[in-house]
């Protein structure tokens, strides 16, 4: 079965590509702006190839583009050298890839696990179904030491709203069933503005997921588990969260997509731990007891604030932070405190001294946004924390895309 499949598969429209004509390369991992992580709206929408044989779903899927940098089981069923899977993600805006990453191509010291030996990566602005082209396409070798990527261009300029992954083969087969890894895939390049989704108001319920969430505008407040309470705001397709369980102050941090059937996909993180799939269908009751979901209508002293985006490494504020803006001239413009305080907050990529002063300059570009939108500017104050207060860990990119934002202090 396994071999009339890799047939099949052979119609696709893709063209393999020579590792020699991709500028392949290993090299240290650098900081930039990943366009193909979760975090950033990449939601995974089918697999093909074995995948079912091999039970690779959504959370494999989501695995490969979760930002964590650390090995995972790609098959949780063994396969063997024709094995073949595909993975197709639609991206939250029209994007066009420049280059393209993978790092930590590690063995295991197993003889029954392997590295896959080929990735291919096709892209398509029809459809989840058809129209794919060759964006790249690499041979892995292994790396010498952890910390290291491959990094292989893109070819062609065309803006895609869909990728296809095409994984093929193994780095080192020593055995006919063979289970198959992965790291993550990174993207690089530019993307067009993305719309806010207003989709994040319901239930949703399923084995370790109970959470019902109320959005109003780009807030959303939310219950989740038994005595867990969260808040949020949406940049946009994404919600970005966290809360607290009140039974035992455990925080928990959220990463979360409707899809296009009402699903929730996402991350979770607990206590610090590295974030896991966190997914689930709508459902007409969330079975949490005494939730009040209602979400307060404007942001303002001591709120988080992800909705304020930023040009990478810049402090240019985005066209699409005009919402939160509004929502924050709103809700303190009719407080009366005296002083505000905007903070800056930053992942721990990079120089430490350039990060605290990376985050000081974005304070400082909300604290004149606000200004120039009408609120007095003898009431408000800059202050840049750098990477020395992350809420989230930042061993991967979904911790280091929560760690990035802003809060609003209102000292008594």
């Amino acid at each position: 079965m396994l071999g009339d499949m890799k047939s099949q598969l052979q119609l696709l429209p893709f063209t393999l590509l020579l590792l020699a004509g991709t500028h392949a390369f290993a090299t240290e991992e650098t900081p930039a702006q990943d366009l193909l992580s979760f975090a950033a709206g990449a939601l995974p929408v089918k697999q093909g190839g074995h995948a079912e044989a091999l039970r690779v779903g959504d959370a494999q899927a989501i695995s490969a583009i979760d930002g964590n940098p650390t090995g995972y089981t790609l098959t949780p069923r063994p396969g063997g050298p024709d094995t073949v899977v595909t993975m197709t993600f639609e991206l939250p805006a029209p994007t066009r890839f420049t280059h393209f990453e993978v790092p930590n191509v590690l063995e295991t010291p197993s003889p029954s696990q392997t590295f896959v030996g080929r990735l291919e990566i096709l892209g398509s602005s029809e459809g989840p179904d058809s129209g794919f082209d060759p964006l790249g396409a690499v041979d892995f070798s292994t790396h010498e030491a952890r910390g290291q990527v491959t990094r292989f261009d893109a070819v062609g300029e065309r803006s895609v709203d869909w990728v296809r992954l095409v994984f093929s083969g193994g780095l080192d087969l020593q055995r006919e069933q063979t289970f198959f890894e992965f790291s993550e895939l990174r993207g690089f390049g530019a993307q067009a503005p993305v719309p806010m989704s207003d989709q994040f108001t319901g239930r949703w319920r399923d084995r370790g997921v109970r959470l019902e969430l109320q959005q109003s505008g780009s807030l959303v407040n939310g219950c989740y588990d038994d005595r867990g309470r969260l808040s949020g705001s949406v940049t946009g397709r994404t919600l970005y969260a966290s809360g607290i369980n009140a039974s035992d102050g455990t925080p928990s941090s959220f990463i979360l997509t409707v899809d296009g059937e009402g699903a929730i996909q996402g991350l979770r993180s607990s206590n610090g731990a590295p974030f896991r799939a966190y997914s689930g269908p709508a459902t007409a009751t969330s079975g949490i007891a005494d939730c009040d979901v209602t979400p307060s209508p404007e942001l303002g002293c001591d709120s988080v604030v992800y909705g304020l985006r930023f040009a990478f490494d810049s402090a240019t504020l985005l066209p699409g932070s005009e919402e939160s803006l509004t929502a924050l001239v709103k809700g303190l413009g009719s407080s009366d405190v005296s002083v505000i305080v905007v903070e800056g907050h930053s992942s721990s990529e990079g120089d430490e001294a350039y990060n605290m002063g990376l985050s000081q300059r974005r304070a400082e570009a909300v604290v004149a946004a606000l200004a120039e939108r009408g609120l007095d500017p003898r009431r408000l104050s800059a202050q840049g924390f750098g990477e020395t207060r992350p809420l989230a860990s930042n061993e991967d990119e979904a911790g280091r895309t929560l760690n990035r934002r802003v809060e609003i202090r209102c000292p008594a």
